[in-house]
C-alpha cells in the first residue's frame, strides 16, 4: 500500500511530501531541515531513492541537494533549470521507476515559474496522485509575478493552460498534493481546504471554471506585495545549498546585547506580544514564535544584518534557528534565554501598551491619538477605520517619519503584525499602544469599501 506523508511547515505555508510503498520512498520539495525526512524514513526502515523538485523555489531554501547527498538518492530537477550542482535532469513526459510499485511521470506545468514541473504518481497502471508544487493549488494557483513584471502576464496565461492540462489528463479521483497554498505568499489566494482531488478542483477552482481572460484579469487584480527575502531564495537554490548548521548559537550577556543594538544589529525577542509588552530589552524587536516569525523577519530585515535571538527557553531559540535556516539566515549572531531582566543587566525593562478596538474607540472620544493600520493594501481597501494612517508593515521601517507625532495606536488583523510594528515604533522612541485584538471586533467602527 502506498502512503503519502505530508511534512507541514505552517509558518511558511508549505508542505513537503514523503511517499513510500513500505520499503522504498521518494521525497517531493523537501525543506532545508532534512532531518524531518530522514528521521521518519529511518524509523520505518525506508530507503529514500529519489528526490523531486517541482521548481526553483522563491520562498525557501531547498533541502534537495543535502537530502540527496545524505541518502544517495537521485535528485530530479528540470533539465532547463540552470542549476550549478550534480542532479538528474528531468523533462516533460519522463517516467521514473521508483521501485516495483511506484512510478513518477513528469508533466510540464509552467505558470508559477517558466520551468515548473508537476509529478504524477502512478501505481498499478493508475494515476494515484499528482504533486503540483506551485501550479494547481487548493482553490487557487501559484502566483505568476515572482519573476518580475516582464513575465507576469505570460506566466498567468501559462498557468491557465497547464492547470487545464492536469484536469484533462488526470482522472477526477486523482489526489492533488500542492507544495504551496497553506498561507504561503506563493499562492495567489488562500483556501481553507486541507485536501482535494482533480474532480473537486474542476468544479471549484477559478483556473478551471473561468475562461483565460477572466482568470488572468481576476488573478492579476488580486495580487499584493510578497516578502522581500524571496529575491535571495532562487540564487541560493540554483547554487545547491548544503545542510544547515543547527548547533547552539553563542550566548550573549547584557553588555554584548547592548553593544549589538548600538551597532545597528537586530535583537529579536521571540516571546508573545503580551510578554513583550509587559517588559523587554529596549531597542529589541518583537517577532513572536506564535506567528509567521520567519516570513516577517525575512521580509523586514535589511538582508545580511546580524540577528541575535531572545527567548524564555533554549528550545525556543532552537525552534527559531530552524525557521531561519529555511529562508537562508544561516546562523544567529548570538542568543540569550531566561528572564528578560538578565538581558538588561539590571537596568529597567521597557514597556508598551496593549489595547482593544473598543478601548481605542473610547480613547478617541477623549483625546487625539494616531491610529496606524499596518495591514496590506488589499485589506485596507476592503475596510478600515476612519481617520487611520495606513502604512503596510513591510514599508514601515522606511516610512516611520510619516507616522504623526504623539500617541500611536497600531493595529493589524489579529495583533501579530501590530506587535512587530509597535516594537519598531517603541525602539524609535515613540509612545505606542498595540491593539491586540481581532479586526472583526472593529466592525462597528470601520469604513467599508464602496
Amino acid at each position: 500500500m502506498i502512503e503519502i506523508i505530508p511534512m507541514e511547515t505552517p509558518t511558511l505555508g508549505d508542505r513537503s511530501y514523503l511517499v513510500t510503498d513500505g520499503t522504498t520512498a521518494f521525497v517531493v520539495d523537501p525543506q532545508r531541515d532534512i532531518d524531518r525526512m530522514l528521521e521518519p524514513a529511518r524509523s520505518r526502515d525506508l530507503r529514500i531513492t529519489h528526490v523531486f523538485e517541482t521548481h526553483i523555489h522563491n520562498d525557501y531554501v531547498t533541502g534537495g541537494p543535502a537530502l540527496a547527498e545524505a541518502t544517495g538518492a537521485a535528485y530530479h530537477v528540470n533539465a532547463d533549470d540552470p542549476v550549478r550542482f550534480e542532479h538528474s535532469p528531468v523533462r516533460d513526459g519522463d517516467v521514473i521507476e521508483v521501485g516495483p510499485r511506484m512510478r513518477v511521470r513528469a508533466l510540464a506545468t509552467p505558470g508559477h515559474t517558466h520551468t515548473h514541473l508537476s509529478y504524477v504518481l502512478e501505481s498499478g497502471g493508475e494515476a494515484v496522485a499528482v504533486f503540483t508544487g506551485g501550479s494547481l493549488l487548493y482553490g487557487s494557483t501559484g502566483r505568476p509575478d515572482l519573476l518580475g513584471p516582464d513575465h507576469t502576464d505570460a506566466l498567468a496565461r501559462a498557468q491557465h493552460r497547464t492547470a487545464r492540462r492536469l484536469a484533462d489528463e488526470l482522472p477526477d479521483d486523482t489526489e492533488v498534493y500542492p507544495t504551496h497554498g497553506f498561507g504561503s505568499f506563493c499562492s495567489s489566494t488562500q483556501s481553507d481546504a486541507t485536501r482535494s482531488t482533480i474532480g473537486r478542483e474542476r468544479k471549484t477552482n477559478p483556473v478551471l471554471t473561468q475562461d483565460e481572460r477572466e482568470y488572468v484579469e481576476t488573478l492579476l487584480a488580486g495580487l499584493d506585495a510578497y516578502p522581500a527575502y524571496y529575491a535571495h531564495m532562487s540564487p541560493r537554490n540554483l547554487d545547491g545549498p548544503g545542510a544547515p548548521d543547527l548547533s547552539e548559537p553563542r550566548r550573549a550577556d547584557a553588555a554584548e546585547l547592548r553593544r549589538r543594538l548600538q551597532d545597528g544589529e537586530w535583537v529579536v525577542d521571540l516571546r508573545s506580544r503580551k510578554a513583550f509588552a509587559a517588559g523587554h530589552l529596549g531597542g529589541a524587536f518583537n517577532f513572536g514564535l506564535d506567528g509567521s516569525f520567519a516570513t516577517y523577519l525575512g521580509w523586514l530585515i535589511p538582508w545580511g544584518t546580524p540577528v541575535s535571538l531572545l527567548a524564555e527557553t533554549p528550545d525556543e531559540i532552537a525552534e527559531a534557528q530552524r525557521e531561519l535556516v529555511r529562508i537562508g539566515i544561516e546562523r544567529p549572531a548570538s542568543a540569550a534565554s531566561g528572564d528578560p531582566s538578565g538581558w538588561t543587566g539590571g537596568a529597567p525593562l521597557s514597556e508598551v501598551g496593549l489595547g482593544t478596538f473598543d478601548e481605542l474607540a473610547a480613547v478617541r472620544h477623549h483625546r487625539t491619538v494616531t491610529v496606524l493600520d499596518v495591514r496590506r493594501n488589499d485589506e485596507w481597501r476592503r475596510s478600515h477605520l476612519p481617520g487611520a494612517v495606513h502604512v503596510p508593515l513591510h514599508e514601515l521601517l522606511s516610512r516611520l517619519d510619516e507616522v504623526p507625532e504623539g500617541e500611536v495606536w497600531v493595529h493589524c488583523a489579529t495583533g501579530y503584525r501590530s506587535a512587530i510594528a509597535g516594537s519598531f515604533l517603541a525602539a524609535a522612541g515613540r509612545r505606542v499602544v498595540v491593539v491586540d485584538d481581532d479586526f472583526a471586533n472593529a466592525a462597528p467602527y470601520v469604513r467599508k469599501a464602496d
